[in-house]
Order: structure tokens, then C-alpha cells, then sequence
């Protein structure tokens, strides 16, 4: 287990380098004035752009400017973003927290109800609840994620004015910049209940909602087609055949030995889908301007803030890359069969 961690490990630093530096090359494609207007915060200085790219080699060749870049990474600076208008490591180090809780308020919903729904329609094939739990699926499946997310949008929040946009409201950014509210974890749902502010945390689950809804329904629709499926192929093995002959259960036979077999390649999923929601739910955060990490990656491009896109890709393949790692684990851990060597 240790050689494996380690060899796959191995692949981090190969992934970051292929990712940054292919989008590193790409920005290369912009003109010197063009990337030195980037780091002018005041139009007066526009006249300067030489100085700017003298101080910052912009006229280097492509593999110095890149070297450059990672000899900065490697001591912690991932450059300045001026569409944040803060450090690179800051700025996610700000917006992350906000996705992470977003994804994580997700797939506890996904892996729940997608389980449960699975697992009902594998048991009664071909009954009703089957049908539902099938057209439930495809119909998930099926709809465009921005077509979902601008529909709840315009009837929750346009129609009924429920669920407004954004992270909190104007109320809650009052508190949570005040001096009576402390930080204690940087995730403001766990921070309000640790503060007793109970109506921080209503506030902050109420703008959850619509993004959490629009991301579950595709997950979903993908993690019952899963369950179902893996639950139908152990229902037709024989040791589901002779426990039905020794006189267990439909229920026993379902929870404690079919069930246990059928649920190992949704925890691999469930742990892959969280990682891609952690590496920003561009789409989504867009539509409902929600504060978190992949809105700042869309800004960032937006406005070609290089320092910007880089630090973000940079922590896309990082977690892309320890997420397939906790996969494997994962699975080795549900499955005493496999061996990872």
C-alpha cells in the first residue's frame, strides 16, 4: 500500500508541470503590452509598460518565464491576481472554503438519496418505483446543467423571491466582518454554529440551496444508474441464490450481503464526483454567483489574469490527482479483495 501512495504520488509533480505548462505556453501567445497591462493597478502608469515587463522579464523566452514561475511556487508564491485583486494563494485560500462547503453539502445528498433510490429500484425491477427511479435518472441525466440551474433561478428566486443568489446576504457579511464573529474553521456554516449564530447559518444554508439542488440532479441521475446496475448483477449471483434458499429474508439478503457487494463502486464515484466539485463547479457558481473557487477561476480568465488561471489549474490538477489516489484507497478499504502493490 505504502509503494503504491508512493508511486502515484510521483505523479503529482508530472501533472502540474503538463497542466501549467501548457497554459503557461498558451498565455505566451498574448504581446509583452498585453501581459504587462495586468499588473498595472493605475492607469497612469500605462505609460510605463516597459518598466513592467524590464521588471517582470516579460520578453524572456517562454521556458525562463516558467522557471521562473516555479521557482516562486516552489517558496509558497503562486504570483499576484489582479482580478481578486490579492495574492493567488489568498485568493483561493478565500474561495475555496465556500466550494468545499458546497460540495460537501452536495454529495451527502447524492450519495444518500441516489443510494436509496438505487438500491429501491434494483429490488422492484421493473415494478413502478422502478420506472419513477429510471425516468428520474434519465431525465437528469439528460437536462444541461445551465438550463437547470437558470430554470430554479428564475422560479424560486424570480418568481417566489426564494433562495436569493450569492453566498449570504448583505445582513450576514455585517456579522461575519464584525469583531463579535470568530473564525474558527473558515467554513461559515460550522463558524456560525460554533459562534451560537443561528441565523448566520439559515442565511448561508438558504443560498446553498439552489446551487446544491442543480449540482445533485446530474450526480444523482449517474449515481442511481450505478447503484441500480450494481445492485441488479449481485441480485442474479449465486451466493444471492443459496441465501434465498436458506430462508434469509428479501431484507437481510439486501442489506447484509448483497447490498455490502453492490455499494463498493459508489463509494469510488462518490469520492471522484467530490473531488471534481472541489476543483470548482464553474458552471453553477457562475449562474448563482456564488463565492467560491470556480467563480474565481471564470473572473480570473475573464480578465486575463494569468497569475490567476495558473494558481487555479495548479490546484485542479493537485486535487484531480489526490483524488484518484483516495478512489483507490477507498476501494481497497470496502473490498478486501483487491490488493494495491
Amino acid at each position: 500500500m505504502a509503494n503504491y501512495i508512493f508511486r502515484r504520488l510521483l505523479l503529482l509533480p508530472l501533472v502540474v508541470l503538463g497542466v501549467t505548462f501548457l497554459l503557461f505556453f498558451l498565455t505566451q501567445r498574448l504581446s509583452p503590452e498585453m501581459r504587462a497591462s495586468l499588473y498595472v493597478k493605475d492607469p497612469r502608469q500605462m505609460g510605463a509598460l516597459e518598466e513592467v515587463i524590464r521588471e517582470y522579464g516579460l520578453r524572456d523566452n517562454v521556458f525562463k518565464q516558467y522557471g521562473r514561475w516555479l521557482k516562486n511556487v516552489a517558496h509558497g508564491d503562486l504570483g499576484y491576481s489582479p482580478s481578486a485583486n490579492m495574492p493567488v494563494a489568498k485568493a483561493i485560500k478565500e474561495y475555496l472554503p465556500a466550494t468545499i462547503q458546497l460540495a460537501f453539502v452536495t454529495i451527502i445528498f447524492v450519495v444518500f438519496f441516489g443510494v436509496w433510490f438505487g438500491c429501491g429500484s434494483a429490488i422492484h425491477k421493473d415494478e413502478w418505483k422502478d420506472i419513477v427511479a429510471r425516468l428520474i435518472s434519465v431525465g437528469g441525466f439528460s437536462l444541461p446543467i445551465f438550463v437547470l440551474g437558470l430554470i430554479l433561478l428564475m422560479v424560486f428566486y424570480g418568481q417566489l423571491g426564494w433562495f436569493a443568489p450569492g453566498g449570504y446576504s448583505v445582513q450576514t457579511d455585517v456579522i461575519i466582518h464584525s469583531p463579535m464573529f470568530k473564525t474558527y474553521t473558515g467554513f461559515l456554516l460550522a463558524d456560525s454554529l460554533l459562534n451560537g449564530n443561528f441565523r448566520v447559518f439559515w442565511d448561508v444554508l438558504s443560498h446553498l440551496v439552489l446551487p446544491a439542488v442543480t449540482l445533485c440532479i446530474g450526480s444523482f441521475a449517474l449515481m442511481v444508474r450505478v447503484m441500480r446496475s450494481s445492485m441488479l448483477e449481485e441480485l442474479n449471483k449465486d451466493y444471492v441464490r443459496t441465501a434465498r434458499a436458506k430462508g434469509l429474508t428479501k431484507w437481510q439478503i439486501v442489506y447484509k450481503h448483497a447490498g455490502k457487494n453492490a455499494i463498493i463502486p459508489v463509494i469510488t464515484l462518490a469520492s471522484i464526483q467530490f473531488i471534481r466539485l472541489l476543483g470548482g463547479t464553474v458552471i453553477v457558481e457562475t449562474i448563482f454567483d456564488y463565492p467560491g473557487i470556480g467563480r474565481f477561476g471564470v473572473i480570473a480568465a475573464q480578465q486575463l489574469d494569468i497569475a490567476g488561471i495558473l494558481g487555479f489549474s495548479l490546484m485542479v490538477a493537485v486535487l484531480f490527482v489526490l483524488g484518484n489516489l483516495l478512489s483507490d484507497i477507498l476501494y481497497t478499504a470496502v473490498d478486501p479483495r483487491i490488493r494495491l502493490d
